[in-house]
């Protein structure tokens, strides 16, 4: 990592998420640098197991169990985390798909499911962290998907969440603003994640190996969360450069 991530020494950020992908690669990178990262997930046991236990051992990380869908247990979890200090960032990385996505598979249960996941469960945890963020002027830093701008083969259902997603942050720094409080969000393409696995016809190797890794979108997101406070990156959008270009997977 940059010098520039060295401002985040010893602040407390809660990632969601941990468990996997982009979120367990940013909570790595986070307390490797010395953050206290409280790494959220309903997968907790597993979060533990690829975080380490070295990591553990360090006492700067607290692995939570934390299902995003269930608002009164994101409310009851940045509670208990705010008892100790407020937060001083949120990083929004838990998200799913289904592998039966087009338009003419979805169903209303299916349709729920991913809204809940991927967008009301980034609203719990904004509305939760709200008022330790408001203390600290801090951050959120909120996973969207280049899908929320141009179509692609994710179905209409996630790029619907993720647009909303997008909306949604966008909506809460207008307001937030005079608060202190900065708003990103990032916008990866393709990753090598296991939500790759859930795809209808899941990539070869070869692709996974040429699109971008959780680690390079968790560079970026600590990046953003690194600036002065007088800079605030908004949006970025984020693509494998041998793969792909805006607008075409």
């Amino acid at each position: 990592m940059s010098s520039g991530s060295e401002c985040l020494k010893g602040r407390s950020i809660m990632v969601t998420g941990a468990a996997s992908g982009i979120g367990l690669a940013t909570a790595a990178q986070l307390v490797d640098i010395g953050v206290n990262v409280h790494a959220a997930d309903f997968r907790a046991p597993l979060a533990k197991e690829r975080l380490g236990a070295d990591r553990i051992a360090t006492g700067l990380l607290d692995v939570c169990q934390l299902d995003v869908t269930d608002p009164d247990a994101v409310g009851a979890t940045v509670d208990r985390i705010g008892e100790k200090e407020p937060l001083n960032a949120l990083v929004c990385c838990a998200g799913t798909n289904i592998p039966d996505r087009r338009l003419d598979q979805l169903t209303d249960a299916t349709w729920r499911f991913l809204l809940e996941t991927n967008l009301t469960g980034v609203f719990s945890c904004l509305r939760a962290a709200m008022p330790q963020l408001r203390r600290t002027r801090g951050h959120v830093v909120v996973v969207s998907s280049i899908s929320a701008l141009w179509p692609d083969v994710s179905g209409p259902a996630y790029q619907a969440s993720k647009a909303g997603v997008l909306a949604l942050v966008r909506g809460a720094a207008v307001e937030e603003h005079d608060r202190g409080v900065r708003f990103t969000s990032i916008l990866p393409a393709m990753v090598a994640t296991e939500l790759l696995d859930k795809r209808p016809k899941p990539p070869t190797r070869e692709v996974r190996d040429q699109i971008l890794q959780p680690e390079d979108v968790a560079a970026t997101i600590i990046f953003a969360l690194s600036l002065p406070e007088r800079a605030c990156i908004a949006e970025l959008a984020v693509i494998p450069n041998d793969v792909q270009v805006l607008g075409r997977t």
